[in-house]
């Protein structure tokens, strides 16, 4: 079509009535085809955002230990399982001391937690977050003390020690305090170093299973296509609507490392599914793009019953023996109820014209919420909806 028109605006004479046609025709045609490419564009994806490699993942750690060096803000006589480690960990150094006559208003018990990442090696430094067990007011200041970080094995993998880092602070006397963020949690930045190796053998692996973060039958079976369109040959094949695995030996790949370099590498259009979660605790609604709505009608209006209790004082008359001054409670009872908003949506509307409906007939982050329930009851929304 396009070739005809370029023909014709050749052939004619250059008269400006025979080119404007021609000039808008392309101009729609560039358009249009712009914005698919552009569509789609915006559609594609990357493998290593929307997958995981099977057995390739942290483990989490944990430890239990003291902080030391506190002002006075510590873990307080009551707390019996910080003196008794107080206790254990002077023994330990030569002291001999008994639980019950030790002050432990500088030093505080915790918990020592981090996450040791896939293939880590002997020496490897991680952070750790230190989290107060006692009742310790704060824990600004402080120095971990040598813990041991444990697996879920048992085993340990790492220890840490070091000066905390906090967030946040603490300050004031009596009944004038300042507190900013949580004071009894604090991190030391590299402060732990991996004792033993948790690194994988690759070169064990005979088959690399691609996880779906998010399951999706859709985009399990375009990745598979797309390695064995890498390849050139069928190397991949989706198991379910999470998992694809790809073997290791018809890739013909280097090493397994070079062959998930590759497949990470690549990219299919993606088409995450139409959901709308909701907190009702909150009142928040988050909508993805393409959900979509069936012809619907919103009717909402707003109901408001106002009881006022006003207090008057009954004096006695004037030089009477016996009166008494009384106070009256008098209850007034308004009923107010606002116009009814209505809404009309056609077939195939967007979320933003729900919401710019909503907004107009000044709905709340609580009303809609009810609204988005009763229009998934009615089969108006065409989404998966989640209450949180």
């Amino acid at each position: 079509m396009g070739g005809g028109i370029l023909r014709m605006a050749a052939t004619n004479p250059l008269k400006p009535g025979n080119w404007r046609p021609c000039i808008v025709v392309l101009a729609v045609l560039v358009l249009g085809s712009n914005a698919h490419c552009a569509d789609a564009a915006n559609r594609q994806v990357l493998l290593r955002d929307i997958t995981t490699i099977a057995g390739i993942r942290d483990n989490p750690l944990i430890g239990y230990g003291i902080v030391v060096g506190l002002r006075g803000t510590g873990d307080t006589q009551q707390t019996l399982f910080t003196t008794q480690t107080l206790a254990s960990a002077m023994q330990r150094m030569g002291v001999q001391t008994s639980p019950t006559t030790m002050r432990v208003a500088n030093v505080a018990a915790v918990f020592v937690t981090a996450s040791l990442p896939a293939f880590s090696r002997a020496g490897m430094k991680v952070d750790v977050t230190v989290s107060s067990i006692g009742d310790a007011k704060s824990l600004a200041g402080g120095i971990l003390l040598l813990t041991p970080l444990r697996g879920p094995d048992g085993e340990v993998y790492a220890a840490a020690q070091g000066p905390l880092t906090l967030g946040g602070y603490s300050a004031g006397s009596g009944g004038n305090a300042k507190q900013v963020n949580h004071t009894t949690v604090a991190r030391v930045p590299e402060g732990a170093t991996v004792e033993r190796d948790a690194a994988l053998d690759l070169r064990r692996f005979t088959t690399v299973s691609l996880m779906l973060r998010e399951p999706d039958f859709n985009a399990s079976h375009d990745i598979a296509a797309s390695i064995n369109h890498e390849f050139g040959k069928e190397v991949a094949s989706a198991v379910d609507s999470r998992r694809i695995d790809v073997s290791v030996a018809r890739a013909g790949a280097a090493s397994v490392t070079e062959l998930i370099a590759r497949m990470q590498n690549l990219s299919i259009n993606f088409h995450p599914p139409a959901k709308v979660v909701i907190n009702e605790r909150t009142g928040t609604i988050v909508m993805g793009g393409d959900v979509k709505l069936s012809p619907v009608a919103i009717l909402h209006g707003n109901l408001t019953i106002e009881v006022t209790t006003t207090l008057t004082v009954s004096q006695p008359p004037p030089l009477s023996r016996k009166g008494e001054t009384v106070v009256v409670p008098e209850k007034t009872v308004q009923a107010s109820e606002g116009p009814v908003g209505r809404i009309e949506l056609a077939e195939g509307a967007r979320v933003d014209e729900l919401i710019d409906g909503l907004r107009a007939i000044g709905a709340t982050a609580r009303d809609v919420v009810a609204i988005l329930q009763a229009i998934k009851a009615a089969g108006g929304l065409r989404a998966e909806l989640e209450v949180i």
